[in-house]
């Protein structure tokens, strides 16, 4: 109860499509107790206390532990990717491309910044086949920002010398936000969003003729 009632308003949404609801429960205990505790540190007891539930009910749902760190990272980079490859396939200049994406990556890096400090920081506890998955999602990622920075330098827009290392930059930017972001403080995720694509665009801006 105690974990459900902290995350419902904001940290549970992301998780609507995954039934049945004893399985979604389970899952945002786990996504609170890795990101409090680390993943070696947290026990299935751990995750299913939070949950209210036993440790035995966690397995009618999750063969392991592994498993559940695996559902959480994979919805978290499907979603990382959805909105990026969005911002991408949108109207408007590169610059204007670029900065939909860095703004709605950014958004959610912040405003879930629980889940994402758990899908961006947990990669090396995944079994070998599922980080292989992961980082191949992770590759799809890199590529779509990738392809924005290059239709930009093609366009004239963008002054990049080092498309790749700048496409780690963004992301690496980006991402990071997850592991300092306070809904206390005095930041909106929006407002977050908002400067990061500012300065993402200061840093690839081509210069004045």
């Amino acid at each position: 109860m105690r974990t459900t009632e902290r995350m419902a308003d904001g940290e549970n949404a992301p998780w609507s499509e995954v039934t049945p609801e004893a399985a979604r429960r389970l899952l945002v205990a786990a996504v609170e107790a890795f990101a409090e505790r680390g993943y070696h540190a947290t026990t299935t007891r751990d995750i299913a206390g939070r949950a209210g539930m036993s440790p035995a009910a966690l397995y009618i749902h999750y063969k392991t532990k592994e498993e559940l760190l695996h559902r959480i990272s994979r919805l978290g980079h499907d979603r990382a990717l959805e909105l990026l490859t969005a911002a991408a396939d949108g109207p408007g200049t590169a610059a204007e491309r670029l900065a939909d994406a860095v703004r709605s990556f950014v958004r959610w890096h912040a405003e879930r910044h629980t889940t994402a400090r758990v899908v961006q920081y947990e990669l090396d506890a995944l079994a070998e086949e599922h980080r292989a998955e992961i980082v191949g999602l992770r590759r799809r990622s890199g590529a779509v920002v990738r392809g924005i920075l290059s239709d930009g330098v093609r366009d004239g827009e963008f002054d990049v010398p080092d498309v790749p290392g700048t496409t780690l930059a963004v992301l690496s930017l980006c991402i990071d936000v997850a592991r300092w972001f306070n809904a206390a403080g005095s930041r909106t995720p929006d407002e977050v969003g908002a400067l990061y694509a500012d300065l993402v665009l200061r840093m690839v801006a081509a210069p004045p003729e």
